[in-house]
């Protein structure tokens, strides 16, 4: 991980974020986890975060990502739980039945970490063994 530089500027803000299943249901193994996989990834080529390294676990992802420091770190996660949850829902719209009156995949809190350069990689071993 490389420091970013902005005009007045240089930062290196790593992160290792936890999000869970509502109800901490073992609905990743598979496609779908696949699908959240993929969906985060591409999440992040269109905002101000960088995903280093992720992983699936059965009702939970880990993500070791690098953040803008334009957004808070609430900021970043709100906008990846909304955002995956609505194409959740778009991929297999039958697990909202699962999911009761309110219709959010996600548990309502993170866990989130900061991660020096120089612990990133032990972080990015223990995200790679997890699953």
């Amino acid at each position: 991980m490389e420091y970013e530089t902005k005009s007045h500027c240089k930062f290196l803000i790593a992160l290792h974020l936890i999000l869970v299943v509502k109800y901490r249901k073992q609905l990743l193994s598979g496609m779908l986890g696949q699908f959240v996989k993929r969906a985060i990834i591409e999440l992040s080529a269109s905002s101000d975060f960088t995903v280093e390294e992720i992983e699936i676990d059965k009702d939970h992802v880990h993500v070791l990502m690098t953040l803008s420091v334009k957004y808070s770190v609430s900021q970043h996660v709100r906008n990846i739980k909304q955002m995956t949850n609505h194409k959740i829902w778009h991929y297999a719209p039958d697990l909202k039945r699962q999911f009761w009156k309110e219709k959010t995949f996600w548990s309502d809190g993170y866990f989130a970490c900061s991660v020096g350069n120089a612990s990133a990689e032990t972080i990015r071993k223990y995200i790679q063994e997890q699953g």
